[in-house]
């Protein structure tokens, strides 16, 4: 999604990273911490010649709060493109349009960290005329499907100096670590957060990734049409590109980015693959991610004129900056919202009433 949001998991600041981190900076790999602070994370990072040093983590989350979001006032940003299905080794098949809208502001806290705030949506949409479907026809088991459409009321997250991770699915679950092949630990063990900035003349380029493995929160026995298994493995990637100069003039409070977006992932619950032999389809999407022209500039027409009609308040922020997270992924959510399709199934899952749920979609209000 638009890397405003965040959106699939929350976000805490972690002394080790995840398990496959671990293993892969692990003695046996690597040797001691001061072999791996001696391959910096900053070596491909543009010269300190500007207002930003790439090699301090405050600058970097400057940096990072400047062009995901504002410090003066929300910013609004979009993403669109396409999702393809592949089953098995076959040539991968388009399926539906994917987008959406992020809404982003930061601000400085007196002890030096950052406060992001951040409401999004996420609909998909048809590929030949662009509308946000109500409805969408599998092809894979001929059932007519209500769509899901994500609504995120509200995320507020606190950062700091150190490298963030995404905490999702069971208490034994491994987080996962943002930027995991392009950060690394420093000679304390620790991995400060400094990103993969590269330059090129103005352009300012930046990668962000994310590669999730966790306990599906749509489980089997719950919902066995929706779930495709007992763990999910969805993961994001961006490329980005802005302007150098932008970014580095601290008098500007936002900077404009444009930047490809891929995602893969398991099937989305909704298209319910559950008990139809093909769980274990793939979906790859491949998006356009931007934000920072003025109001809703960045936003597309369709899905600008339905957010105006359905839900108007995703496209402002309340003023408030508490920490909240109480609906972040998109699979929580879905079992969060959609009653289980086993009668007899336990729903420990269901949306406390005192959080908002989608405004429009299969488990709307």
């Amino acid at each position: 999604m638009l890397p405003s949001d965040f959106s699939e998991g929350s976000i805490s600041n972690p002394e080790a990273s995840r398990r496959s981190v671990l293993k892969g900076f692990g003695a046996g790999a690597m040797g001691a911490a001061g072999a791996l602070a001696s391959a910096p994370a900053s070596a491909a990072a543009p010269a300190s010649d500007g207002g930003i040093d790439y090699n301090d983590p405050k600058d970097n989350l400057y940096a990072f709060a400047k062009i995901w979001s504002s410090f003066d006032q929300p910013t609004i940003g979009c993403f669109h493109g396409l999702m393809y299905m592949r089953i098995g080794n076959e040539r991968m098949i388009p399926v539906f349009g994917y987008e959406g809208t992020g809404v982003l502001q930061a601000r400085w806290e007196a002890d030096g960290t950052l406060t992001r705030v951040s409401r999004e949506t996420g609909y998909f949409t048809d590929l030949r005329t662009g509308d946000i479907l109500e409805t969408w026809d599998n092809p894979i088991t001929g059932e007519t499907v209500p769509v899901y459409h994500f609504y995120n009321p509200l995320l507020v997250r606190s950062m700091d100096n150190q490298m963030s991770s995404f905490n999702f699915g069971a208490a034994t679950d491994s987080p996962t670590l943002m930027n995991e092949g392009t950060v690394f630990p420093d000679e304390t063990g620790n991995i400060p957060f400094i990103l993969p900035f590269q330059s090129f003349d103005n352009d300012l380029l930046l990668n962000w990734d994310y590669t999730h493995e966790y306990t599906n929160p749509v489980t089997p026995a719950g919902w066995p049409q929706s779930s495709t298994g007992a763990r999910i493995s969805p993961s994001e990637h961006f490329t980005f590109r802005m302007s150098k100069n932008q970014v580095e003039d601290r008098s500007l409070p936002t900077a404009r980015f444009v930047a490809g977006f891929s995602r893969i992932s398991q099937a989305w619950p909704w298209m319910k693959m559950g008990g139809s032999g093909m769980e274990d389809v793939q979906l790859f999407g491949r998006m356009f991610s931007h934000k920072g022209l003025p109001g809703t500039a960045d936003v597309r027409p369709k899905v600008l004129a339905y957010i105006e009609k359905h839900a108007p308040e995703y496209l402002t922020l309340p003023d408030k900056w508490e920490m909240e997270s109480f609906r972040v992924d998109t699979w929580s959510c879905y079992a969060a919202d959609v009653p289980p399709e086993n009668p007899d199934y336990d729903w420990t899952e269901k949306r406390p009433a005192h959080v908002p749920g989608p405004p429009t979609g299969a488990g709307a209000l």
